[in-house]
């Protein structure tokens, strides 16, 4: 855990959360600023700050998050009509809190990338 980080305080049930998920490895939950109808974070709860700090041992762990966001989109009848899975990493690729996680987007059709 990081002292600072919004992420681990979830974890550590310091700062609410409206959880959706939770197993020994990740969480997840409602984002706060949702960009869809459905929204949700998957989070490991070990901190890592950003993608670029991923080790060889990290791969089953992000794995694990992909698993659970297909599984949440699953419980939520996404998986016929789809569904988006995205990361940032670091500022110019949009992360704004400095802990791997993994975006849900659904419920509508979502616009094109690239």
């Amino acid at each position: 855990m990081t002292d600072n980080c919004l992420f681990c305080k979830i974890v550590n049930k310091q700062i609410p959360a409206q959880i959706v998920y939770e197993d020994e490895l990740v969480m997840g939950f409602k984002d706060i600023s949702p960009q869809a109808p459905i929204h949700q974070l998957v989070i490991p709860k070990q901190h890592i700050t950003t993608l670029n700090d991923l080790t060889a041992e990290d791969r089953s762990l992000l794995g694990h998050m992909v698993f659970t966001a297909s599984q949440l989109a699953a419980e939520q009848a996404l998986s016929a009509p789809g569904y988006r899975l995205v990361m940032n990493c670091n500022q110019d690729g949009g992360q704004t809190v400095f802990h791997v996680h993994l975006h849900l987007l659904g419920g509508r059709q979502l616009t094109h990338l690239g």
